[in-house]
């Protein structure tokens, strides 16, 4: 058994015009959203083996916070997640080790959003609605796979278990 963690970044400033795409911080209300996940993550227990991340500044901003509540992973930078389509984020979530049980992988839009829909083969039909509708910043969705590598992952093989959005959170 495989769970993946999707986490699209929290909401980002677009203050500075001047600042490439790679660049650009967490905004304010970003901020307060990622304090809201660790709350949430800590609360529900959710402690991956190994996080991958863009390599962005909102990433790693996404990141920091959530570190301690997350059990303190393995956490890698991946240059190769910045602004990934769904097919490099699965050939990615392919390569994890085999001994790696839960696996969060943090990055962008479009990428991640149809990463989720496209591996959501069953599961909760409201929850796959919401995410097919909008993944929003911040937003975080559970897969759980009945695999013992996660070269078995395949499309549509996963069982959509959860779906957050830090505005839903206390």
């Amino acid at each position: 058994m495989k769970t993946l963690y999707l986490l699209r970044h929290a909401k980002s400033s677009w203050d500075a015009v001047d600042l490439a795409d790679h660049d650009r911080p967490l905004a304010p209300r970003g901020r307060k959203a990622v304090k809201k996940l660790a709350a949430y993550v800590r609360t529900e227990g959710i402690a991956p083996d190994l996080v991958l991340s863009s390599t962005s500044a909102r990433t790693r901003e996404t990141i920091e916070p959530l570190r301690k509540a997350l059990g303190d992973p393995e956490i890698r930078f991946l240059p190769e997640l910045y602004g990934a389509w769904e097919e490099t984020l699965l050939d990615i979530v392919r390569s994890a080790g085999r001994t790696t049980r839960s696996l969060l992988l943090v990055g962008h839009n479009p990428g991640i959003e149809q990463l989720a829909i496209e591996l959501a083969g069953s599961g909760d039909a409201e929850l796959r609605r919401s995410v097919e509708e909008k993944l929003p910043t911040g937003a975080l969705v559970t897969l759980v796979f009945r695999a013992e590598s996660w070269g078995d992952v395949a499309l549509g093989s996963g069982e959509l278990t959860g779906y957050v959005v830090p505005r839903d959170l206390p």
